[in-house]
């Protein structure tokens, strides 16, 4: 039985690869447990930059055969996409050793620290690293376990997804799309906002209910009008305009290229980020800090020097009058807020976007439809290419053409190019000399690599 972090010395992840595996490994070998693991990424005589840097921190990784798992093993982590009928999975019940999922684990963690959780359906990553860096600054030498590298972190050679502090503060995610935020019980839970993702918007003002129930203080976004009524207290929460009542406000947005500013409760703030979502993540986290002992003025510092997590907003360069910037945004809401964050750069926004699985890409497209037709300038394009399968029993039953198509209904310039591959190529006529040009998508492992080819053929 694994009812704490002190019950076991030797834990061995199936799928350590994975942004919210590795970052768990890198943080239990950070604090002297030794740590194995193994990933269907990972072939003998195959270079794996994951791989490179898990064995970097010390971590042993192994092919997904089950030869790492040992007799010495006395604890088998795995996430939800492993199922039960995996060799190792297996292999861990034959030697009796007990199985946590990857959320199941996290709590465990969570509960050994002063854990700030940070929930909400759209800006976790982000706040949970200015927040980080922040505390840092205050010198309050915190953790962080993150589901997306900070720049900050990956300059040090690191993944860049999990750091151990000396302090007592942790910072995680806390995420909705499987449930799991109700196992948390944080000092501090924050609320960034709700819209339709993974789940309708019942089940989520369900789950977010358990998350406040949960939290000993309880921080929320009073702009947001599915959030503010599970305020526990306007004086904690934060907000983006002064027309709500939140003990931290903020005001006088201003973008200038890809460069924001604005201020909270007339503290001036400036970041090297475009965007009001920026902002928004930029408020929450300073709502936090501050009532943790930090001043207005220290956070103020810390995000000015604010360096950004690897995949959000990534800005790749600027080649024949084209900026070309990455991002993660994958639901209707992350993609539109992505898309308006360009518009203040240049005339013209061209975006491209790869749906992820045909179930929740039907789920939400009306959604898509919406929001995205909402947020382009007349002079603004949409280009998708077909919706990325990471294998299963899914129905194929919609096509990402199927959005375009909507779109075009409603008067937008959309494209559809079936291979991402032909994209550039494709759009190339398109790519006016003062134009951004927007990569979105997630859950597909090889976008980054995308990114790279795409920007070397621009």
């Amino acid at each position: 039985m694994i009812s704490s972090i002190n019950d076991f010395k030797n834990p061995f992840f199936i799928g350590v690869a994975g942004s919210g595996m590795s970052a768990l490994a890198q943080y239990l070998k950070g604090i002297g447990k030794n740590v194995n693991g193994s990933d269907r990424f990972f072939a003998p005589g195959v270079y794996n930059e994951t791989q490179e840097k898990l064995e970097a921190e010390g971590i042993r990784c192994f092919v997904q055969d089950g030869s790492g798992i040992t007799d010495a093993t006395d604890l088998v982590v795995c996430s939800t996409a492993i199922e039960d009928t995996v060799m190792e999975v297996q292999k861990a019940k034959q030697l009796n050793i007990p199985i946590l999922r990857r959320s199941e684990l996290l709590s465990l963690i969570a509960g050994s620290k002063k854990t700030i959780a940070v929930g909400g359906t759209s800006g976790k990553s982000t706040t949970s690293a200015m927040l980080f860096d922040i505390l840092e600054k205050a010198g309050l030498e915190p953790s962080i376990i993150s589901g997306a590298g900070l720049i900050s972190i990956i300059k040090e050679g690191k993944i860049g997804n999990a750091k151990v502090g000396a302090g007592e503060l942790l910072v995680i995610e806390a995420d909705e799309s499987d449930g799991s935020i109700v196992q948390y019980k944080p000092e501090i839970g924050l609320l960034m906002n709700i819209d339709k993702d993974h789940q309708e918007i019942d089940e989520l003002l369900s789950l977010f209910g358990t998350f406040k129930n949960n939290s000993r203080k309880f921080i929320t976004n009073q702009s947001h009008p599915l959030t503010a009524p599970l305020s526990s207290q306007w004086a904690n929460d934060f907000a983006t305009d002064t027309s709500h009542d939140a003990g931290y406000a903020a005001s006088d947005f201003k973008q200038v290229g890809m460069e924001i500013s604005f201020k909270v409760n007339n503290q001036s703030f400036s970041l090297h980020l475009p965007g009001k979502h920026n902002m928004e993540n930029a408020v929450a986290a300073t709502a936090v800090a501050h009532q943790l002992g930090v001043d207005l003025a220290t956070c103020a510092a810390a995000l000015k020097e604010y360096q950004g997590i690897y995949r959000r907003h990534q800005v790749l360069g600027q080649k024949n009058g084209v900026w070309m910037i990455d991002d993660y945004a994958h639901n209707p809401v992350k993609c539109a807020a992505a898309i308006a964050a360009c518009q203040p750069i240049a005339p013209k926004v061209v975006a491209w976007f790869q749906p992820h699985g045909y179930k929740p890409t039907k789920f939400l497209r009306a959604d898509f439809v919406k929001e995205l037709a909402a947020v382009l300038r007349p002079q603004d394009e949409i280009w998708m290419s077909e919706i990325f399968y990471a294998g299963g029993t899914a129905v194929k039953d919609i096509s990402a053409n199927d959005l375009i198509n909507d779109l075009k209904a409603l008067g937008k310039k959309a494209f559809f190019v079936e291979d991402r591959n032909d994209f550039i190529d494709t759009a190339r006529p398109h790519l006016d000399s003062n134009t951004v040009l927007l990569l979105m998508g997630a859950r597909d492992p090889s976008l980054e690599q995308f990114a790279k080819e795409s920007w070397e053929r621009l």
